[in-house]
């Protein structure tokens, strides 16, 4: 498969939303599942799907992409993981994507919004958020306009969410802290349905691979905004199962 029209496998788990995608012949497929503490049992057998669906073995993809964060410490360590053991069974490279990258590409897709605010709960009375602006389609991004940060990746209080201009925003934050955005203009009319999903995973990685922004699967990491944690024991057994879960 050439990189100008590479085979991605997306994982994305880092809100309530758990998803998976494939990105193949130029075709998109994916399966989701709801509820944050099914993530790690759902996830390999929908992945398991989608392979058998499009009748090919992991070891056909290019790369796996996964939702490296912000978002869940759970879900973007069971994603980053799950890639890692999915990546080294198959000696594929891994491409991480910014998660609130993945929620504007979505809200540009379903508004056309140009400017986008992305904000995601990040519990603990915060929030994570970045805005991003909309332009051209980038070589490698098959038609896809790639998200371009004017404010990137970052954690704060919802006081703190500061975007320029009057962009379109997106994002569960809001329902989350409804009473704390209340009469802020950019709150006005945000799509709160707006969650990661690994659709927009697939795109943007689908366009980092091509751009030789693959990762070897040792070098893969989550992007926390807090400090990070290690692995518990219950999630390294879900990246040894997933080292050995999926046909290569």
């Amino acid at each position: 498969m050439s990189k100008s029209s590479p085979t991605i496998l997306a994982l994305e788990t880092s809100s309530e939303l758990a998803s998976c995608a494939l990105l193949h012949g130029g075709r998109l497929s994916s399966r989701s599942s709801d509820g944050v503490r099914t993530h790690s049992a759902s996830l390999l057998p929908m992945v398991q799907q989608l392979l058998a669906e499009a009748g090919i073995a992991l070891a056909d993809c290019d790369a796996i992409a996964y939702g490296a964060g912000p978002g869940s410490f759970t879900g973007v360590r069971t994603a980053c993981g799950i890639a890692q053991g999915l990546g080294f069974g198959a000696s594929l490279p891994l491409v991480p994507v910014v998660t609130l990258d993945a929620m504007a590409l979505a809200c540009h897709e379903r508004h056309g919004a140009a400017d986008v605010l992305a904000v995601l709960d990040a519990r603990m009375n915060e929030v994570y958020w970045a805005q991003y602006r909309f332009g051209d389609a980038l070589p490698g991004a098959a038609g896809t306009r790639l998200p371009v940060p004017v404010v990137p990746a970052t954690l704060s209080a919802p006081a703190g969410v500061a975007p320029h201009g009057a962009p379109l925003a997106c994002g569960n934050g809001f329902t989350a802290y409804a009473e704390a955005f209340a009469g802020r203009p950019f709150a006005s009319g945000a799509d709160t349905a707006v969650l990661p999903h690994a659709e927009q995973v697939a795109r943007l990685g689908a366009a980092a691979f091509a751009a030789g922004r693959g990762v070897p699967a040792a070098e893969a990491q989550p992007l926390y905004l807090r400090n990070k944690v290690a692995y518990t024991k219950a999630e390294r057994a879900v990246i040894n199962e997933a080292q050995g879960g999926v046909k290569a």
